[in-house]
């Protein structure tokens, strides 16, 4: 269906009067008392409902493997380019 009579300034603004962004609800983690959003695991302790969900540790260990990863590639570039 097309729009045949152009909107009103008023009326175009209440319809995006509900457009507006709404503000995330914050909780306290029960097992580390940081601040995360509801309904989310919490980024410090990855406990959620009193699970854990996330292991940290394993996720900490396998960032600084790809990072040792990473910068031992670069330094075989260098060495190559000599």
């Amino acid at each position: 269906m097309v729009i045949r009579m152009r909107h009103t300034r008023s009326h175009t603004a209440n319809r995006r009067s509900h457009h507006a962004l709404k503000a995330k609800n914050l909780s306290k983690c029960s097992n580390c008392g940081e601040m995360h959003i509801s309904h989310t695991v919490c980024e410090k302790c990855g406990m959620y409902r009193g699970r854990k969900v996330i292991d940290l540790v394993k996720k900490v260990e396998k960032k600084q493997s790809k990072i040792k990863a990473k910068t031992a590639k670069k330094e075989g570039k260098k060495e190559e380019s000599k």
